[in-house]
C-alpha cells in the first residue's frame, strides 16, 4: 500500500506578510490535490490521501505527459465563463465515476500547481529550497501548457497585493506567501507558509456532528467566541470529507449543548470553512473541510 503524502499546511495571517526572500502566489479555489506520474499511469489524491482519479480524469490524462517519478502539490480547479467555479469543482468531485466523466465535457477542469515534490525517478526534492523547486516546476509544466500550468508567482510585495484585490472578482481567495529559502513544510503550519485570505469566510473546528459517522448530516462547529453553532444540512462533497475523518473515530455517546440539541462529539482536528455572514444566525453554512 502507498504511504500517505503529508502536504504542506499555511498560517493564516490577517495582514500581508513583509521581508526579504519571500515569494507571492494568488491562492486559487478549488479541491487541494497531488499528481503522482507512475511508470504506468497517474494517480490523482485528495487532500485527505483518498485517490480520487475517476474524479479528474482529464487532469490525469493530460499528466502523463509528465516523466515517471514526477508528483505535483496543487489545486484543481474548474473555469465558467472565465470565473473559478467552486460549486462545479464540488460536483465533480462528489459525481461516481460515469457521471465525472461525462462532467468532463461540460465541466473540464485545470490543475494550478504550485509545488513539486518528487522530481524524476521519484525523487524526494522537498527539502530543496523553494525557489529551486519552483524553477523546476515551471520548467517541467510550461512545455506542456493547459490543463497543467503552475500558479503565478512574484517576488513583489506590491505586485501581490494588485493581485489580491484585483483578482477577487475572478474567484482567487487571497495569496499565498512562502520563503523562497523555505523546504516544504510538510504537515506545519509555521513551516514558512502564510495564507492570507479575504475575510469572506471563517475556519471553524469541529467538535459534533448530526447523523452517522457515514453518513454525517449536520456539524456543530465551535465559533471564534467559544460558542457552539450547529451547521444547515452539509452538502455532499463536505459529507465525503467529514466522513472520511469520522470514519476513525472511536464511537461516542451522544451529548447535548447548553441549550438541549443533541449531537455527538468527534475527535479534534477537523477544520471546516464557515460563510462569515451566517455566524449571527441560528445556524451556519460550511462550505468545505479545510483539514
Amino acid at each position: 500500500m502507498d504511504s500517505p503524502i503529508t502536504l504542506a499546511l499555511a498560517q493564516a495571517v490577517d495582514s500581508l506578510p513583509r521581508g526579504p526572500d519571500l515569494a507571492f502566489e494568488p491562492k486559487f479555489d478549488g479541491h487541494r490535490t497531488t499528481l503522482e506520474r507512475t511508470p504506468t499511469s497517474v494517480i490523482v489524491r485528495s487532500k485527505a490521501n483518498r485517490i480520487v482519479t475517476s474524479s479528474w480524469m482529464d487532469l490525469a490524462v493530460a499528466a502523463m505527459d509528465l516523466e515517471p517519478g514526477v508528483l505535483l502539490d496543487g489545486e484543481a480547479v474548474i473555469y465558467r465563463n472565465g470565473v473559478l467555479d467552486f460549486g462545479a469543482v464540488q460536483q465533480r468531485a462528489a459525481a461516481g465515476a460515469a457521471r465525472a466523466a461525462a462532467l468532463i465535457r461540460s465541466l473540464p477542469a485545470s490543475y494550478a500547481a504550485f509545488d513539486i515534490l518528487r522530481d524524476v525517478g521519484g525523487i524526494d526534492v522537498t527539502r530543496r529550497p523553494y525557489r529551486e523547486r519552483r524553477a523546476r516546476l515551471v520548467e517541467l509544466l510550461t512545455p506542456l501548457g493547459p490543463p497543467l500550468q503552475p500558479v503565478p508567482m512574484t517576488e513583489d510585495p506590491e505586485e501581490a497585493l494588485t493581485w489580491y484585490a484585483g483578482l477577487r472578482p475572478i474567484g482567487i481567495e487571497g495569496l499565498c506567501i512562502k520563503r523562497l529559502d523555505g523546504a516544504y513544510p510538510a504537515g506545519r503550519r509555521t513551516g514558512g507558509w502564510w495564507k492570507l485570505r479575504h475575510h469572506d469566510t471563517i475556519d471553524c473546528p469541529v467538535v459534533g456532528h448530526t447523523g452517522t459517522r457515514a453518513h454525517p448530516l449536520a456539524l456543530v462547529v465551535r465559533l471564534p467566541d467559544g460558542t457552539l453553532a450547529f451547521s444547515r444540512r452539509i452538502t455532499a462533497p463536505v459529507r465525503v470529507d467529514v466522513a472520511a475523518h469520522l470514519k476513525d473515530d472511536d464511537p461516542q455517546p451522544s451529548t447535548r449543548t447548553e441549550k438541549g440539541e443533541r449531537y455527538t462529539p468527534c475527535a479534534p482536528g477537523l477544520l471546516v470553512e464557515v460563510e462569515a455572514g451566517t455566524t449571527r444566525h441560528p445556524t451556519v453554512v460550511v462550505t468545505r473541510v479545510r483539514d
